[in-house]
């Protein structure tokens, strides 16, 4: 039996992702609250779950309607195993949120389906019953998890907000079918296991975000050093990825600790073996930004910005496309859209939002045709396109909605298999 998961690049063809659709709990984030819950504003959720529809009929397009995995499907299938583990996920999520113990019956009368729903959006709407917060980013699936070659992390969040996102994840990978084989192999890294991952001996926290995470190929591994992914944390995954021969280099991307940069992915992700989008003024001019490589051998390199990493450690005739053009205003303002969030389909094909006209400008320029999801649609529904014989494409998503979540394509994808 093949391995469910497996990722060697941020570009091979996508072949298998989780997603999450926005839930209920989203419409329940309060402008007072919205700071605290990590969202930077209240959107209009029934236009939100339209745009990440059509985000996900692209996908399937590509990839297949059952290669596209949904989290409250996953969560509802890993309950649904059998009685012993729904009751034990249950007395983990009553534990975890420090709720009464007479939950339990409660629980225990819904289906499958109904307890993955309240458990991810913290409301039973039938009872009007609030069990716990919304978690709203949950929709940015990149961050619970990453698949680094054939073992999958299990990340820490930097923030209270999105402990509950972490703890479902873990009860996915832990219970459902599909993925609990690779616990026995020995194949799943969980941050979240204090003994394991423990604090600092000064006390600094173990966190490290999805967003965060970037697998070049198969020797290099990407971290972001931000606002959401310590130093300490770095340095104790880099000593089991390396003690367990999963890469050769990790290489560690320190960029502001600012809510703008939360991840290196809002300021590059790779579309192409010679393209990356980037913000010009932290990737290439290395704003507050350098590089330090460790390598498996002890041996260590520093860079005093991305690009020159780039060139130098992995392909020198790689190209950065700028977001906004690399012109201010737009650049910032791009950056803030999410115009440097793309995800790759395939080599030359990638997904972002359709909200960053100078960026677009700076595709166009290098070859890149651009596509409205509407159109590709329309033209796969029609026969007149084949996603497999796409090349050279941007396809812009509506994102009247979503991008007002913070996130875009990068964000809204968990990649578990690619090649």
């Amino acid at each position: 039996m093949s391995s469910p998961v497996q990722v060697h690049s941020e570009i091979d063809p996508l072949r298998r992702v989780i997603i999450h659709e926005p839930d209920s709990g989203i419409s329940r984030v309060s402008p007072k609250r919205s700071h605290e819950l990590l969202f930077d504003d209240i959107v209009y959720l029934p236009h939100m779950i339209q745009e990440h529809r059509i985000f996900r009929k692209v996908l399937e397009q590509f990839l297949g309607e059952d290669q596209v995995y949904e989290t409250q499907q996953l969560l509802a299938e890993a309950l649904g195993q059998d009685e012993e583990t729904r009751e034990t996920i249950i007395k983990w999520i009553l534990d975890f949120e420090e709720l009464p113990t007479s939950y339990l019956q409660q629980f225990s009368k819904y289906t499958d389906e109904k307890l993955a729903e309240v458990l991810i959006s913290g409301y039973d709407l039938e009872e009007d019953y609030i069990y716990f917060d919304p978690i709203p980013n949950f929709i940015f699936t990149r961050d619970i998890a990453a698949v680094i070659n054939d073992h999958v992390l299990i990340t820490k969040a930097a923030k209270t907000a999105r402990y509950r996102e972490n703890f479902l994840t873990r009860c996915i990978f832990w219970a459902h079918p599909h993925f609990r084989g690779l616990k026995e192999e020995g194949k799943v890294i969980n941050l979240n296991h204090v003994d394991q991952f423990p604090p600092s001996r000064r006390g600094e926290p173990i966190c490290l975000e999805g967003g965060d995470v970037m697998i070049l190929n198969q020797d290099y591994l990407l971290i972001g050093s931000s606002e959401r992914t310590n130093e300490h944390t770095i340095h104790a995954l880099k000593e089991v990825l390396f003690e367990r021969n999963i890469v050769r280099n990790v290489v560690q991307i320190v960029i502001p600790p600012d809510r703008s940069f939360m991840h290196i992915d809002t300021i590059f992700t790779q579309i192409a073996a010679e393209h990356i989008v980037a913000y010009k003024p932290i990737v290439v001019d290395g704003l507050s930004s350098y590089v330090n490589v460790y390598r498996k051998s002890g041996a260590q390199a520093f860079y005093p910005s991305i690009q020159e990493f780039f060139h130098a450690e992995i392909n020198s005739r790689i190209s950065f496309i700028h977001s906004g053009s690399g012109l201010s205003p737009y650049q910032e303002r791009e950056q803030w859209t999410d115009g440097c969030n793309l995800v790759a389909i395939k080599p030359g094909v990638a997904l972002t939002y359709d909200r960053n006209p100078y960026t677009e400008k700076a595709l166009l320029a290098h070859g890149y045709d651009i596509l409205h999801a509407h159109q590709f649609l329309r033209d796969c529904e029609t026969g007149q396109l084949n996603p497999e014989s796409l090349q050279n494409t941007i396809i812009t998503l509506p994102s009247n909605e979503l991008s007002r979540a913070r996130g875009g394509s990068h964000c809204m994808t968990c990649p578990i298999l690619r090649g």
